[in-house]
Order: structure tokens, then C-alpha cells, then sequence
């Protein structure tokens, strides 16, 4: 059906798909292994873009800021939607550097099923693990394409090896390369039992012929294979099989889809996405194997006032459900909130509750993304993913729904930034535009930390690394006209305590008319791993009426800005309200805030508090000449190396190593190999630091 919408710019036709048909995806690797050219051609292919970008040229559709045309890498995750065999895919495309993998992480909590890419020969790379294991606690079924395989040294067996015993992905080939590096030329579909022919440089001219007489008996071979592994998760094929009866296509397609979507099989597929090669197969393969909303199934969340678990179903007749996952700062329509809507019909206009933040929202525009280009829509239902204009005070991991009908889904988690540096502007009359254009940077990114140092009164913004730092200040200077100098990169150390302890803090105090009075009784343990912050109540009757409890816990958060200890942020703490008091008439929510704050102060300082520091998971390729140096180098920085491996005539060294140790490495490891080696450094976690290192650290 399709709706004529009114715009004030133009009017244009909307069309209803129908939810079955829907498939929102995710493109995730290792970074330079294809994410955004793959998309590139899928965009072309589909009928999205009518000219093929090109990532060196900085003339892709995907990765549209300045930025990333200059660096030729994926920055900030971009979504796009195009449409192939009745079906519409909506696409985010994810940044692959460890330094962006908020990003990565905050788009596979909306989106349904993924493409892991792999390069050809790299194979599984440290960032490729990341990410898989990252899609695999949203429990995203996946395809896996296997890229470049036109390039010197591509080995797609090397590749699905790897893939088994790194990921413990269980991993289902349905596709083989006709040659290899230099003479790949082709591919044979196992299902269907043919080959495909690429004789010019575009996939339009493709050409399906027999599967070449010198690969039959290993195109054989691969196919009982392929039958084999179906037949394990699937019984109608196996009876098929035992009994020795033909299996046709699309009976094998069904039963290889229902497999990819209960993760028991991962298919495999192959190409070369830079030379136009096996793109629209690909296509066919999100279409036939990826999961649809429906699929998925239903989503959970709470009811925020009774704390009952709640269900909401991927249809419009059910009542409006929303998850926002980003927050970008558009120069032309302001403050967008991406959204993914998993319930429900929305509509401009359309009044929501902001359950989360028990704020209430209108939504005065819907938005269609193609990257950087918006385009404005009469309404977005449940499965759609859409830019919304309007939302006030919503911020990444919010939930809205109506006002009779509400749920809070859960909240996303993302990692402890590891590097601290300090911005000074340019010019003393910049400062209040800098810490303005810092604080919205802030609003888009989570892992991207502001305060200000309440000694110093310096400016401080933490991150993931120096190039996540480096980028946002370069943001701020393009997109805000402001610019600032940044200091020397410094370890965003954190505190933690390692026992429990009580704690009581009040706030009294009479001013001659209202006065303030707050008091509160805290228990504070260390928090189970993954939790940075969680508190609840344990209170007996109403010693502390509800309404003070919210107050309460935004003065235990503020608090754990600053450690009492030793200054830096505090983490993995479980607090529990245990007791306290309140006056009638003095009570108010400032007074509990500061003795929650005085109640933590206390607690804190019996519960032996230690600082933290980031640990580093390090992986280093270099020749084999070089390894003692490298060895010898990591033992001096008090690093550990977990394993070696050979790669050929390379050398992967992959151990741990703390933050602060590595910050020259770059130009250590070039002296150190003569250029020869590369390296790839992500945060682990927070160990404790040793006495020695303290030490040094309280002489600074």
C-alpha cells in the first residue's frame, strides 16, 4: 500500500513492507577488511547508488565525514537503505578500529542478524574477535563473507579454519572460488550446484555456466559436506540423506536458514567486493539466511513503576515500543535520536514517555538515513530504524513507549574509557564554546568522558585511545568552528574498593526558615564483574519516603566522580540503601543528594579502596628476525605474552601489557623492526596497580 505524505519541501510515497520482509543488518570486521567497500557495492548493486565510491578517493556513500575520507577508515557506524528482491535491508555500517568500538557495540543492540567480513589473508584478527564476541552476547545470527580473495596469499580454507578455532563459530561453506589471488575469476554455488563467471568488471555481466570438469569432484566433495553438516541440525534432511533422495534447492535453503538463525551454522561466503565480485550473492544470502523482526521474536523490558517483566511483539497493532542508540548533533536539523522501533506505529506529532529518564517527548519529524542524507517520512513501524527530531532530553539507551503503555528495555553497557588529555582553547574568549561543543561530543559518544579537574579547574576528556581523542577534537574544530590544544595523553586510572563496609552520612542544616535534612545509611560491596554501578534498597517501612530514592542515587553517582581516595573515578560498586531518616518538612531532594555522597565518603574509606589501572591486550605481527627484540622489549615494559604463533614467514606475538607502558611503542616497534612489524593494542580491563607503581604514581 502506499501513502502520498505532505512536506512543506515535496511530497512523496511511503511504502508499507511488510515486517517479514524487513532485514536490519550489520557489517562487522577487523579494520581494512572491507566493511565499507562490501556496502558500497551492495548500495550499487540494489539500486541504492547509481556510481560505485571508492574508499581511497574518500567518494564512498558510507564514510561521508571529512575525517574518515582523509584517514580511509569507518569513524562513526552509518546506516543506509536499500531494497533487493521485495525485501528492505537496512544496513549499518560499523568502524573496525578498537578505538571506535562504542560504535560497533551500541548498533548490534538493535539490529537483527550481521555479516562478519574477513579478509582473505589476514584471516580472524584481533579486532574481528571483538566484534563477534560482541554480536554473540546480543545472540545475532550471522553470514560470514570471506573478502580479497583476488589478493596475493588469499587462503579461504586457512580462513574457515581459523574462524572454527578462534570463535568457535561452526562455520557452513556454500560457496567455493573458481582460482585463487591473481586468477580468481569465479564462483560455484553449492546449492545450486553451478558456477559463476565474472568476465568484465561489472557483476551485472556475470555468467552462469557447469562448474568446471577440473573442480568437480572437490565441488562433489564440498557438497556432501555441506549436506553432512545440515543433516546434523536438521531432520527432514537428514532422512532425505540417509535415504539416498535428491534435495533440492530450496528445501537445503530452508533448512540452512533455519540452522543460521538458531546459531547452530554460520554460511559461508566468498569474493572480492573491489573487483565486483560476488556482491549480488551476498545480497541473495541476507535475503535467504538472515533473520527478519519476526524471527527474532518478541523483546523484554520492565514496567518502570511494578518492575513485572513485559513483552513487546514486532507488530503494528501492538502498543509503541522504541530503543534510541545514538545521539548525533546535525548541522541542519539539529538534535537527531536514532531509533530502532520494536513495536508499534509512530507518526509525527506523536506524543511518548521517556521511561528512563521519566521525561515526556514529542516527535516532530521521522527521518529515513542514507548515510548523511535525510529524508523526511509519514510515519516508521515496528522493525523500521529512523533518525526522530524532536527528543529533548534523550540520550543513547533510552527507552520511549506511550504514556498507557510503559516498558524500560534494558540499557547498554560500553567499556571504561582508558586514556585521559587535557583541551585548552585557543583563545581565553573560546573556553565557554569549547566545554559547550565538548559536552554535545559527549552526548553522541558514551565512551567519550568530560569533566573538569576541581583542582586545577583544567579540562579533562577521556577515551578509548588517542585516536578516538584526536578525532572528536578535530569534530569539534569542523563541525562547531572552535578549536583547542590538546595535552600529553595521560592513563585514565580509575578506584574500586575490595570488601564491604557500612557507611552513614547526614545533612543538616538550618537556614532560619526551610531548613535541609537528609540522612542516609549505606552498605557498599564490590560489584560482580561487568557491573560498574548498581544500586538497590533494602529498606524497612518508610524511613526515606520514595520520592528522595532517584536523588539518593544521582549523589552516590556524582560521588563516584571523584574517589575519595585518591582522586580518580570510582567503578564496580554495589550499593545498598539499608536505613536512614527524613524530617517532614526539611526533607528535600538536595540534602539527600549530599548525604548520599557523605554516606559514600564513609563507606568508602573502611572498604580498603585501590587504584586501577587499564591493561592492554596487545597483538604483534613482525618477521621472524625480529622476535627477540620484540620479546626482550615487552619483558622490559612488564608485559606478558600469552602465545606466538607462526604465519608463514611472520610471527604473531599476542600477550597483555599495561597502558601506561606503551605509549611510545609506534615508533619503538619501526626502530625495532625497520619498519617491518605492525601491531594492534585494545583495552582488556582494570587490574590493580602494585605497590611499586603507586608509588611513583603519588610522586607525580
Amino acid at each position: 500500500m502506499s501513502i502520498k505524505v505532505a512536506s512543506k519541501k515535496k511530497a512523496y510515497a511511503l511504502t508499507m513492507t511488510d515486517i517479514k520482509n524487513i532485514r536490519n543488518i550489520g557489517i562487522i570486521a577487523h579494520i581494512d577488511a572491507g566493511k565499507t567497500t562490501t556496502t558500497e557495492r551492495i548500495l550499487y548493486y540494489s539500486g541504492k547508488i547509481n556510481r560505485i565510491g571508492d574508499v581511497d578517493e574518500g567518494t564512498t556513500t558510507m564514510d561521508w565525514m571529512d575525517q574518515e575520507k582523509e584517514r580511509g577508515i569507518t569513524i562513526s557506524s552509518a546506516a543506509t537503505t536499500c531494497y533487493w528482491r521485495q525485501h528492505k535491508i537496512n544496513i549499518i555500517d560499523t568502524p573496525g578500529h578498537v578505538d571506535f568500538t562504542a560504535e560497533v557495540e551500541r548498533s548490534l543492540r538493535v539490529l537483527d542478524g550481521a555479516i562478519g567480513i574477513f579478509c582473505a589473508v589476514g584471516g580472524v584478527q584481533p579486532q574481528s574477535e571483538t566484534v563477534w564476541r560482541q554480536s554473540e552476547r546480543y545472540g545475532i545470527p550471522k553470514i560470514i563473507y570471506i573478502n580479497k580473495l583476488d589478493r596475493p596469499g588469499a587462503d579461504i580454507n586457512r580462513v574457515v579454519s581459523q574462524i572454527e578455532r578462534k570463535l568457535g563459530a561452526r562455520c557452513l561453506v556454500l560457496q567455493l572460488p573458481i582460482g585463487m589471488e591473481s586468477g580468481f575469476s569465479g564462483i560455484v554455488d553449492l546449492i545450486e550446484n553451478r558456477a559463476v563467471f565474472y568476465p568484465t568488471e561489472s557483476e551485472n555481466d556475470a555468467v552462469i555456466e557447469d562448474v568446471p570438469d577440473n573442480m568437480k569432484a572437490d565441488v562433489q566433495k564440498a557438497r556432501n559436506q555441506l549436506i553432512e553438516n545440515v543433516a546434523e541440525c536438521d531432520e527432514k534432511i537428514m532422512e532425505l540423506y540417509v535415504h539416498n533422495s535428491e534435495i533440492e534447492a530450496e528445501t537445503l535453503r530452508k533448512a540452512i536458514r533455519k540452522a543460521t538463525l538458531a546459531r547452530k551454522l554460520y554460511p559461508v561466503f566468498c569474493g572480492s567486493s573491489l573487483k565486483n565480485k560476488g556482491t549480488k550473492l551476498l545480497l541473495d544470502a541476507i535475503v535467504d539466511y538472515l533473520p527478519s523482526p519476526v524471527d527474532r521474536g518478541e523483546i523484554f523490558g520492565e514496567d518502570p513503576q511494578t518492575k513485572q517483566i513485559l513483552s513487546r511483539k514486532p507488530e503494528i497493532e501492538q502498543p509503541v515500543c522504541l530503543f534510541a542508540f545514538k545521539v548525533v548533533n546535525d548541522i541542519y536539523f539539529g538534535r537527531l535520536i536514532y531509533a530502532r522501533v520494536y513495536s508499534g506505529q509512530i507518526t509525527p506529532g506523536m506524543k511518548l514517555n521517556n521511561w528512563t529518564r521519566n521525561r515526556k517527548e514529542r516527535v516532530l519529524k521521522i527521518l529515513e538515513v542514507n548515510a548523511n542524507k535525510l529524508q523526511e517520512v509519514g510515519m516508521a513501524s515496528a522493525g523500521d530504524i529512523v533518525a526522530l527530531v524532536g527528543l529533548k532530553d534523550t540520550f543513547t539507551g533510552d527507552t520511549l513507549s506511550s504514556a498507557d503503555s510503559p516498558i524500560i528495555l534494558e540499557k547498554m553497557k560500553f567499556p571504561e574509557p582508558v586514556l585521559n588529555m587535557k583541551v585548552e582553547p585557543k583563545t581565553k574568549a573560546d573556553s565557554e564554546k569549547v566545554f559547550q561543543a565538548l559536552k554535545k561530543l559527549s552526548e553522541e559518544d558514551p565512551t567519550f568522558k568530560l569533566r573538569v579537574d576541581p583542582d586545577t579547574g583544567e579540562t579533562i576528556v577521556s577515551g578509548m585511545g588517542q585516536l578516538h581523542i584526536e578525532v572528536l577534537i578535530e569534530r569539534m574544530k569542523r563541525q562547531y568552528n572552535v578549536g583547542a590544544r590538546l595535552g600529553k595523553p595521560e592513563v585514565a586510572y580509575k578506584e574500586t574498593i575490595t570488601k564491604s563496609a557500612k557507611g552513614e552520612g547526614k545533612f543538616i542544616k538550618q537556614t532560619g526558615g526551610k531548613g535541609h535534612y537528609g540522612h542516609v545509611v549505606l552498605e557498599i560491596k564490590p560489584a560482580l564483574e561487568g557491573i560498574n554501578f548498581r544500586f538497590t534498597t533494602s529498606l524497612k517501612g518508610q524511613v526515606i519516603p520514595a520520592e528522595f530514592i532517584p536523588a539518593i542515587e544521582e549523589g552516590l553517582i556524582e560521588a563516584m566522580e571523584v574517589g575519595p581516595m585518591f582522586g580518580y573515578p570510582v567503578i564496580n560498586i554495589d550499593a545498598v540503601l539499608v536505613d536512614g531518616s527524613f524530617h517532614p518538612v526539611d526533607s528535600n531532594d538536595i540534602a539527600f543528594k549530599i548525604a548520599a555522597s557523605l554516606a559514600l565518603k564513609d563507606a568508602y574509606m573502611k572498604a580498603s579502596p585501590v587504584l586501577l589501572e587499564p591493561i592492554m591486550r596487545i597483538e604483534i605481527t613482525t618477521p621472524q628476525e625480529y622476535i627477540g627484540e620484540i620479546i626482550a622489549d615487552l619483558g622490559m615494559r612488564g608485559g606478558k605474552i600469552e602465545e606466538m604463533i607462526d604465519e608463514g614467514l611472520y610471527k604473531i606475538i599476542r600477550g597483555f601489557v599495561a597502558l601506561r607502558a606503551v605509549f611510545d611503542y609506534p615508533t619503538v616497534i619501526r626502530s625495532l623492526t625497520q619498519g617491518r612489524a605492525s601491531y594492534i593494542i585494545e583495552p582488556y580491563a582494570y587490574q590493580k596497580v602494585s605497590e611499586e607503581q603507586l608509588k611513583k604514581i603519588r610522586e607525580i
